[in-house]
């Protein structure tokens, strides 16, 4: 069964409300993708009007920027150390936004959402 963002057929006391016309293409929604660390997996995903977006489904490497020296690198990312969203995403190296990762030059923190830009943005800790 597909997913949308449509109303829901439930009433506020918990009653259900009849049905009254089916699911519309428009109103569907596309599951969350987890970004893992891993080999480059990039899927892409058509949205309206034809337009398309990268959806990122694994990635070795990323863009970290460094505060001290105030430049920018390309490193790997080897694991992730910590994730405030759920724990659960640090044993299954989930990247997320706000996430800590381990990468070749040391600590870093994801500051963009990786799963909607298609790459990993970091900031040196």
């Amino acid at each position: 069964m597909s997913k949308t963002a449509s109303s829901t057929l439930r009433k506020k006391g918990g009653g259900v409300k009849g049905k009254r016309r089916d699911k519309r293409r428009s109103e569907s929604i596309t599951p969350a993708a987890s970004l893992q660390v891993g080999d480059n997996k990039v899927k892409l995903i058509r949205g309206r009007g034809g337009s398309y977006k990268v959806r990122s489904l694994k990635l070795k490497s990323a863009n970290m920027f460094d505060p001290s020296t105030k430049k920018s690198a390309k490193v790997e990312v080897i694991r992730v150390l910590e994730n405030k969203a759920n724990r659960e995403y640090a044993r299954r190296n989930i990247v997320t936004k706000g996430s800590i990762v381990e990468t070749s030059a040391g600590k870093a923190v994801v500051v963009n959402r990786p799963g909607q830009s298609g790459q990993i943005a970091l900031k040196k800790l």
